[in-house]
């Protein structure tokens, strides 16, 4: 099983106000690099096979501070896991946009959209590359890796609903936050998804057998969906509540504690008059 962990880059001084996109020059700010550095040291004690990066600086930012707790490990960069294409929309305010009739067809139907301009680019093609680049690194890094990509939020949408089977246009009822943690493993029938926009959970359940963690299956048990519910991984990963909750930990009912993110930023305004609106965030 190839475990993936796909992380959203963390805040930007744009973040849910201007799409961005491709544009040069948009770094992580104070809060994003704060949480930046939470997810890097909530992360460190799970090996990772290679830390995968979409090129722009904000997600090689992130990807960058996660890997300074590695010995220096590289970070590699791919290109099919970077933002989509916004074409003429890029830079634009997201409230401006919200007026566009192409605003509601992204909302409802994204699986029709191609984005105006020269250097747009439609958002099945953005789903095809970016899948298309996780299941070649699943080959390359082999059935027992974990390893992480940092990317951007419509593109891991697209990727959690790819993995869940999903058509495209129910991509927007995946909600993935700055700097969140959403986990696929992938066997050879079907992948799993573990966590999805997760920002304080551990990390024990997701260690490899190769680690001396992990449920020992083999062939096609692998891709074998519980039935009954399973265990969770209690079979594996002690029992329920061992070491009990932290001074600042959440105790969850399946014996994980769980630390509150460190950095909570208020949420950014959606557009006017859509406030339960999926959004385009980059």
């Amino acid at each position: 099983m190839t475990t993936v962990l796909l992380v959203r880059h963390g805040l930007t001084a744009t973040t849910g106000n201007v799409l961005t996109g491709w544009m040069p020059g948009i770094p992580l700010d104070d809060r994003g690099q704060a949480q930046a550095a939470a997810l890097a040291a909530r992360l460190a004690p799970l090996p990772l096979a290679a830390i995968v990066s979409s090129p722009l600086e904000r997600c090689q930012q992130t990807a960058a501070a996660i890997a300074a707790t590695r010995d220096g490990q590289p970070v590699l960069v791919e290109d099919r896991v970077g933002e989509c294409h916004y074409g003429d929309w890029t830079g634009k305010p997201l409230r401006k946009l919200a007026a566009e009739p192409l605003w509601r067809v992204v909302q409802a139907h994204p699986s029709a959209v191609t984005f105006p301009g020269p250097d747009g680019e439609s958002m099945p093609d953005m789903q095809h590359r970016a899948v298309a680049a996780i299941r070649e690194w699943n080959a390359r890094l082999g059935q027992d890796a974990t390893y992480l990509i940092c990317s951007h939020g419509d593109v891991i949408k697209a990727i959690v609903a790819d993995s869940l089977g999903l058509h495209l246009d129910q991509s927007q009822r995946i909600q993935a936050d700055p700097c969140s943690l959403t986990v696929i493993r992938y066997t050879p029938m079907r992948p799993f998804l573990i966590r999805m926009n997760d920002r304080g959970g551990g990390v024990e359940d997701l260690m490899s057998r190769a680690h001396g963690r992990g449920p020992a299956m083999a062939g096609r048990a692998q891709s074998d969906a519980a039935v009954g519910g399973g265990t969770g991984g209690a079979d594996h990963a002690g029992p329920p509540g061992a070491g009990g909750p932290s001074a600042n930990g959440t105790q969850h009912a399946d014996g994980e504690n769980r630390q509150p993110d460190p950095v909570t930023p208020s949420s950014p305004s959606a557009p006017s008059g859509r406030q339960q609106s999926a959004v385009t965030r980059g």
